[in-house]
C-alpha cells in the first residue's frame, strides 16, 4: 500500500524534471493542481547541512498549500554519515544520499540544490567546519544557488546564534545563509558570478525554530512570538487526497539509508519561524505578504494571467484537453516576456501541462542502458496523441543527430515508433557525479565547470528534442535519453543511459594487509562495457614492493562480462603504506577508472567511475586466536578487515545464540550500533556475558545512547552510561594512560604513532560514567575541551574480558590504518597469553 502512495504522489507534479523516473501519469486534479502553481510567482528556498536536515513538512506546505516554487539548498551531500541499507560510505554514501533527497522533492514538490562542501563528519564549532570547508567557496556557492533561484523567502533550518551548542555544520549553514542574505544584491560579492546570473534581493530570512531550540515546550509557551509567523502544516488536500504531513512523511522516508523510513502523520501541526531579516509581515499566516505573486508582477505578464486564471477559475476536469488553444496563446504571450528567469521557469512549466492535458507521450529509449564514445546505438523513439487534438512531429533529434522521419502526424491513440541510429561523439564524457571528477580536499569537492555548481547531480548524457506542431504553432519539448526496460520479478523499469569507457578495472580488496614478508596473490577484474575488448593491463606500484609480471593480457567477448587478471605482489621486509592502480591499455587509450554501481529500488541506478586504486600495508602484526565470532549491526566491513590479517570471521545469527554457538570462539565483537537495530539482542544478553564469564573476550563497538528499549540498561556486566562524548579530530592528540595494562603490551606494542593517520575522527558516543571495574586504556580531546577517558573501556568478567569500544574502527580499518589493526588485535587476543584456542570450527 505504501508503494502504491508513494507512486500515486509521484504523479503530481508533472513540470518536476527527473532523470530514468517513470514517466508521471497525471489525473485531471494532477493538472488543476500544476496551473494553480503556474499561477503563482513566488519562490522559498530552504536552507540546511545534510540530506535529512530539511523540514519536509513546511518545503511541502510552501509547495502545495501555498504553490511557491520551493527548493532545498543542502552544504554537503551527508558523505561523512552512515548507512543502513548498504555498503556505500563517504563518497559513495554522498551519491546514494544525493538520489534519495531526489526522491523526497518528488514527492513533496521541491527542488534540490548543493554547494561543494564535502560532510568530511561530525564538527563541534562552525570555526573549524568552515576552515575546513573553505568559508569563502561555500560562501560563494551559497551567494550563487540563491542569484540562480531567486527566491523571495530565505528559511534556515538552523540557529546561527548559537555556535558551539550542535553539529557546527548545522550552525554554519544557518550563519553562511545570513552572510549571503546581504551579499547577494551587491555586485561587487562574487562579481565573476554576474558573467551568467543577476544580483538578487531576497525580501526576508526566517529561522525555522520550534519548542525544541527553546529547551522545553512550556518555555516556548512562555516566549515573546513577535517575531514568529505560524502555519497549520496539517492542512488536508481533497484534491490530492492526502494531507500535508503525510505527504512529508513520505518524503522523509526516502531517507532510508539514515534509516528514516516512518509512520505517516496527519492532523493539525503548527510550524514556526522566526523574522531575522527583512520587514515583518502584517498578516502572520502569510510567508509572502507584501510579495507580488501574480502575473503582474513581470511585464507583459497580465495578459499571460487573465488567461491562466481564467482556465483556473473554470477549469474542466472532465476533459481538460479543451483548454489547449488559450493554454497556447498564454504559451506565445510568455515567450514575449522579457525577464528570462520567469519566462524560462513558466515554459517549462506550461509545456508540462500542455503535454499532460492531451495525454502526449514522448520517449527516447535506447537499446541498451550504456554506451561507449565513439560507438553507434539505436534509439527508439515513441509518440502518441491520447486527445482528440490536431497534432504533428515535426522533428526529432537526439543530441546534434536528427531523424529522418519529419512531419508525423501524430492522430488520435495511434502508437508511432521510430528508430534513430545515433553515433556517439568520440569526445563525449563519461557519465559520472561530476563533483567526483577530480580529486577533491578533506572540506571540499573540486568542480571545475562553474555551471555545475549547484546542480544535484550530473545532466543526462543526452537529450531529444521533440518538434510538436500544434494546429500551427510548434513547441520543442525535450526528453532525456534513458533505457527502458522489464525484468519479469519486477515488472517495466526506467534506467539512466550511460556513457562508459570500453573497460573497467577494479581491486576485490580496497586495503590489502600483509601481515608478514609473503606474497600475496591480487586479482584484478576487468569489465568490458562492449563487445570484443581486448587490450593488457598494466600493474602500477611503488619503489620497494615487487611484481611477478610488469602487464598480462586479457581479451573479453561480451559486453558485461569479466575477466580476472592475477598478478602476485611482495612487501617490503619493513612496514609500508603503498597504493597500487591498474592501468588498461585498449587500442591505444589508456583507462584507469573503476566502475561503481549503486542500485536500489527507491532510487535510480548510479554509475560511478572513480580511479582505480587499492591500499597495500606491509604491517608487523601478531595476533592470539583464530575464530572470530560477528554479530552484525548497522554494517560495516571489519569482518572483512580482520580476514586481511589472517582470522577466520563467521557471522553470527543473532538468533542463534546460545552457550554452546558462542563457546567456538577465541573472541566475539558485536558490529556497530547493534544494540539500537538489532532488537534480538534484547533475548540474548545472558549468553553474551556468559561467554564472557566463561572465558571469551566481548568487544562491543560503539552505540548511539538512549535509542534502546528499557531492556538493553545492562548493555554491559557492570554499569555503564554511554553520552554523546565524541573527539571529532582525527589528528588530535591521544594519550596512554593504562600504559602496563596488556591491552596496549600484548601481542602488540601500541605506540603513540598508531594513532597517526586516523580518518575522519577518533571515536564517537564514548561511555561518560563507569563501575570501577572497568580501566580506562586512552585519554583524549578536542581542542578546547576537557580530556575523554571513555574511547576504550576493559573489565574483567569472570574469566574472560569484557571490552566497549566508540573508537571508529569502522572507518580506519577500511582505510588500512596500521595502528588500529594492531589495537584490534589486541582486543581480540587479550588474557589468551600462552593459551590456545582448543576448538576446531568446519566450515
Amino acid at each position: 500500500m505504501r508503494n502504491l502512495l508513494v507512486f500515486f504522489l509521484g504523479t503530481l507534479w508533472c513540470f518536476i524534471a527527473t532523470t530514468a523516473q517513470a514517466p508521471k501519469k497525471n489525473s485531471s486534479s494532477d493538472i488543476y493542481h500544476s496551473v494553480q502553481k503556474l499561477n503563482f510567482l513566488g519562490s522559498a528556498l530552504y536552507i540546511a547541512a545534510h540530506p535529512d536536515d530539511e523540514n519536509t513538512r513546511l518545503i511541502s506546505y510552501l509547495s502545495n498549500e501555498v504553490k511557491a516554487r520551493t527548493a532545498y539548498l543542502s552544504l554537503t551531500r551527508g558523505d561523512g554519515g552512515q548507512n543502513l541499507i548498504g555498503p556505500e560510505l563517504r563518497e559513495l554514501l554522498g551519491v546514494l544520499r544525493t538520489q534519495e533527497l531526489l526522491a523526497a522533492r518528488r514527492i513533496d514538490g521541491g527542488e534540490q540544490f548543493f554547494t561543494r562542501a564535502n560532510d568530511f563528519g561530525y564538527s563541534k564549532h562552525p570555526n573549524e567546519t568552515l576552515k575546513l570547508w573553505n568559508k569563502d567557496s561555500v560562501l560563494g556557492d551559497v551567494v550563487r544557488t540563491i542569484r540562480k533561484f531567486k527566491p523571495d523567502v530565505i528559511i534556515n533550518r538552523f540557529n546561527h546564534r548559537t555556535p558551539g551548542s550542535t553539529h557546527g555544520h548545522h550552525t554554519s549553514s544557518a550563519l553562511l545563509s545570513v552572510e549571503a542574505f546581504d551579499l547577494v544584491g551587491d555586485p561587487t560579492a562574487y562579481p565573476n558570478q554576474l558573467k551568467t546570473l543577476d544580483t538578487w534581493q531576497p525580501k526576508r530570512l526566517f529561522f525555522n525554530t520550534s519548542w525544541w531550540f527553546y529547551g522545553s515546550e512550556e518555555k516556548f509557551k512562555e516566549a515573546d512570538k513577535t517575531n514568529l509567523l505560524n502555519f497549520d502544516i496539517g492542512v488536508y488536500y481533497p484534491l490530492l487526497g492526502i494531507s500535508n504531513n503525510e505527504i512529508a512523511s513520505l518524503a522523509s522516508s526516502q531517507h532510508l539509508c539514515q534509516g528514516f523510513g516512518r509512520l505517516s502523520t496527519r492532523g493539525s501541526q503548527n510550524e514556526y519561524i522566526e523574522l531575522l531579516k527583512g520587514d515583518l509581515p502584517l498578516d502572520k499566516g502569510n510567508i509572502f505578504d507584501g510579495v507580488n505573486t501574480t502575473w503582474s508582477r513581470v511585464k507583459g505578464g497580465n495578459d499571460v494571467g487573465e488567461i491562466l486564471n481564467g482556465i483556473e477559475n473554470n477549469f474542466n476536469f472532465q476533459n481538460p484537453s479543451i483548454h489547449l488553444p488559450k493554454l497556447l496563446e498564454a504559451h506565445k504571450l510568455i515567450q514575449k516576456i522579457p525577464d528570462a528567469h520567469w519566462r524560462n521557469l513558466k515554459s517549462k512549466e506550461l509545456e508540462a501541462i500542455i503535454t499532460s492535458i492531451t495525454g502526449l507521450y514522448l520517449e527516447a529509449s535506447s537499446q541498451s542502458a550504456i554506451a561507449n564514445p565513439g560507438s553507434s546505438i539505436q534509439i527508439n523513439i515513441e509518440a502518441i496523441n491520447r486527445s482528440n487534438v490536431p497534432m504533428k512531429l515535426n522533428s526529432i533529434s537526439v543530441g546534434k543527430i536528427i531523424a529522418e522521419q519529419k512531419d508525423v502526424v501524430l492522430s488520435e491513440n495511434i502508437k508511432t515508433t521510430l528508430k534513430v541510429d545515433f553515433l556517439i561523439p568520440e569526445n563525449t564524457k563519461y557519465t559520472s557525479p561530476y563533483w567526483l571528477d577530480k580529486k577533491g580536499t578533506i572540506g571540499m569537492y573540486t568542480v571545475e565547470n562553474p555551471n555545475f555548481i549547484g546542480m544535484p547531480q550530473t545532466p543526462p548524457a543526452f537529450m531529444a528534442t521533440f518538434m510538436v506542431d500544434f494546429d500551427g504553432y510548434q513547441i520543442p519539448i525535450t526528453k532525456p535519453v534513458i533505457h527502458r526496460y522489464s525484468k519479469p520479478d519486477k515488472g517495466e523499469i526506467y534506467q539512466p543511459f550511460d556513457i562508459l569507457p570500453e573497460a573497467t578495472a577494479s581491486f576485490k580488496d580496497k586495503v590489502m594487509i600483509f601481515a608478514d614478508g609473503s606474497s600475496k596473490k591480487i586479482p584484478i577484474t576487468v569489465k568490458a562495457h562492449r563487445d570484443s575488448v581486448k587490450g593488457e593491463v598494466i600493474f602500477c606500484y611503488d619503489k620497494g614492493w615487487k611484481v611477478d609480471q610488469e602487464s598480462k593480457p586479457f581479451e573479453i567477448a561480451k559486453k558485461g562480462d569479466e575477466q580476472i587478471v592475477v598478478f602476485e605482489l611482495t612487501p617490503p621486509a619493513s612496514e609500508d603504506e603503498s597504493f597500487i592502480s591498474p592501468i588498461i591499455k585498449v587500442n591505444g587509450k589508456e583507462l584507469s577508472k573503476e566502475l561503481v554501481t549503486i542500485s536500489y529500488d527507491h532510487v535510480p541506478t548510479q554509475s560511478v567511475l572513480l580511479h582505480s586504486e587499492a591500499k597495500v600495508v606491509r604491517l608487523n602484526i601478531q595476533k592470539v586466536g583464530e575464530h572470530i565470532g560477528y554479530i552484525v549491526g548497522a554494517g560495516d566491513e571489519v569482518p572483512k578487515s580482520l580476514e586481511q590479517i589472517g582470522y577466520i570471521v563467521h557471522t553470527i545469527d543473532p538468533n542463534s545464540i546460545n552457550a554452546e554457538t558462542l563457546s567456538k570462539y577465541s573472541a566475539v565483537v558485536v558490529g556497530i550500533r547493534a544494540y539500537n537495530i538489532v532488537p534480538e539482542l534484547k533475548f540474548k544478553q545472558k549468553y553474551l556475558f556468559d561467554y564472557v564469564e566463561n572465558g571469551g573476550n566481548l568487544v562491543i563497538q560503539y552505540n548511539t545512547a538512549g535509542r534502546w528499549s528499557a531492556q538493553f540498561d545492562d548493555i554491559a556486566p557492570y554499569p555503564l552510561k554511554l553520552s554523546r562524548d565524541r573527539v571529532t579530530d582525527e589528528n588530535s592528540s591521544v594519550q596512554i594512560i593504562a600504559k602496563d595494562h596488556e591491552l596496549v603490551n600484548y601481542p602488540n606494542k601500541i605506540k603513540l604513532s598508531d594513532f597517526d593517520g586516523w580518518v575522519q575522527e577518533r571515536g564517537l558516543y564514548f561511555p561518560n560514567e563507569w563501575d570501577d571495574k572497568f580501566t580506562p586504556i586512552l585519554t583524549m580531546r578536542d581542542a578546547d575541551e576537557s580530556e575523554k577517558a571513555g574511547s576504550l573501556l576493559i573489565a574483567p568478567y569472570g574469566k574472560g574480558n569484557y571490552i566497549y569500544t566508540g573508537l571508529s574502527f569502522f572507518r580506519e580499518l577500511p582505510a588500512g590504518v596500521s595502528g588500529a589493526y594492531k589495537l584490534f588485535a589486541n582486543m581480540l587476543s587479550v588474557g589468551k597469553e600462552n593459551v590456545e584456542e582448543e576448538t576446531n570450527i568446519k566450515g
